[in-house]
C-alpha cells in the first residue's frame, strides 16, 4: 500500500512538472520530410540493396571480406585491444540506450514535453524491427564460423547481417543530432555521431566478430531509421497527446481534479408588505408621548409618616468644627471677601 502511494506521488510530480508546458516550446522546430531528405533517403536505400545484392551473388565485396579477416587486424595491433574492448560498448543497445534516455529525459523535464523520450522509443522500435527482421532472414554466419572459405554465408542460420552494433551506434547518437535545438548542433552532432558509428563498426571488423559488408549494411540500416523519423512525427504528438489525456482520466477517477468554484447565485429580492395595524395601534402612535413624568410615591417605602429629605437633621461627625446647619446655609449669606481685610497673622502654637 505505501509502495502505491510513493509511486502515485512520484508521477504526480512528474506530470506536475511536464503540466507547466504541455505545448512544444515554439523555439525548436520538429522535422520535415523535404525534398532534400527524400533524396538522401531514396540514396542511402539504393545503397543498402546494393550491399545485399553484392553479397547475395558473392560479388568482389565478399572476397574483400575474407582478405580482411585472414589479414586478422587484432593480430596487426595488439596494443589497442584492450581500448577498443572498451570502445565498442558505445554500440551495445543496452548500455546506449540507457546513457541516451537519461540524456534526453533531463532534456523532456527541461523542455516540458515527451517528444524526445517518444522519439527515441520510436527509433529504437524502428530498428529492432528491420534490423532483426534482416538478421533472421538472410541468417550469415560471422568470421569466426564461417564454413568454406570464399563463399558468402548466407541462409546459414546466422544473425549478424547487418551489424546491429553499427546500427545501434548510427541511431542512439545520431537521435541526438535529430532533436538537436539549432541547426549548428545538428551538424556537429551528426558528424559525431557518424565518426563514432562508424568507429564502432571497424572495431568490431577489428576484433572479428563482423564482416566489413556487415559493417557497411549496419550502418545504412540506421541512417534509413534517422532519415524515416518525421514521417513518424505525427504518430509521436498523437501518443503524447493520448499519454496525457491517460493521465487526466487517471487522476479523474482517483478524484484529484481541481473543483472549479461555481459562480456565486445572486438570490432574487423579497419584497416585503407593510402589515395592517389596528385602530387602537394608530391612535395610540398619534398621541403624543409627555416628558413629565407623574409623581408617583415609590413603591418600596414602608406605609407610614415620611419626612422629607430638606427637614431631616443631618449628622455630623463628632469632633468636626463644621456647625450643624452649615449645609443648609446658602453661599450667598456669606460676607464677600474684600482686599482691604487684613490676614490673621499665624503663630506659632
Amino acid at each position: 500500500m505505501r509502495t502505491e502511494r510513493n509511486l502515485t506521488r512520484s508521477l504526480d510530480r512528474v506530470f506536475a512538472r511536464l503540466d507547466r508546458e504541455p505545448e512544444r516550446p515554439a523555439h525548436i522546430d520538429v522535422p520535415r520530410m523535404s525534398r532534400h531528405r527524400v533524396v538522401l533517403f531514396t540514396a542511402t536505400l539504393a545503397f543498402y540493396l546494393a550491399i545485399v545484392w553484392a553479397v547475395v551473388i558473392t560479388s568482389w565485396l565478399v572476397r574483400l571480406d575474407w582478405q580482411v579477416m585472414f589479414f586478422r587486424p587484432y593480430q596487426q595491433w595488439p596494443q589497442i585491444h584492450a581500448f577498443l574492448d572498451y570502445y565498442v560498448v558505445l554500440g551495445q543497445r543496452g548500455p546506449t540506450a540507457v546513457m541516451v534516455a537519461a540524456w534526453l529525459g533531463w532534456r523532456s523535464w527541461r523542455q516540458h514535453t515527451l517528444r524526445p523520450l517518444l522519439t527515441l522509443a520510436t527509433s529504437l522500435l524502428l530498428l529492432n524491427i528491420t534490423v532483426g527482421a534482416a538478421k533472421l532472414g538472410m541468417g550469415r554466419l560471422g568470421p569466426h564460423y564461417a564454413t568454406v572459405i570464399g563463399s558468402n554465408e548466407m541462409a546459414l542460420g546466422g544473425d549478424i547481417f547487418p551489424s546491429g552494433h553499427t546500427a545501434n551506434a548510427v541511431v542512439t547518437w545520431g537521435i541526438l543530432a535529430y532533436l538537436a535545438s539549432t541547426p549548428r548542433a545538428r551538424r556537429w552532432l551528426s558528424a559525431l555521431s557518424a565518426v563514432t558509428s562508424l568507429g564502432v563498426g571497424l572495431t568490431t571488423v577489428y576484433l572479428g566478430t563482423h564482416w566489413l559488408s556487415d559493417v557497411l549494411l549496419g550502418w545504412a540500416a540506421g541512417l534509413l531509421i534517422l532519415l524515416a523519423l518525421p514521417w513518424f512525427e505525427p504518430l509521436i504528438a498523437r501518443t503524447e497527446t493520448a499519454l496525457f489525456d491517460l493521465r487526466d482520466r487517471w487522476r479523474a477517477r482517483r478524484g484529484r481534479t481541481v473543483p472549479v468554484p461555481a459562480a456565486p447565485v445572486t438570490p432574487a429580492p423579497v419584497l416585503l408588505k407593510p402589515r395592517p395595524v389596528s385602530a387602537e395601534r394608530s391612535a395610540a402612535a398619534r398621541e403624543p408621548v409627555s416628558t413629565v413624568r407623574s409623581s408617583r410615591p415609590p413603591i418600596h417605602l414602608a406605609p407610614g409618616p415620611h419626612t422629607a429629605r430638606s427637614e431631616r437633621t443631618p449628622v455630623t461627625p463628632a469632633g468636626s468644627r463644621r456647625p450643624p446647619h452649615a449645609d443648609r446655609l446658602p453661599h450667598a449669606d456669606r460676607p464677600p471677601r474684600t482686599t482691604s481685610q487684613q490676614a490673621r497673622p499665624l503663630t506659632g502654637g
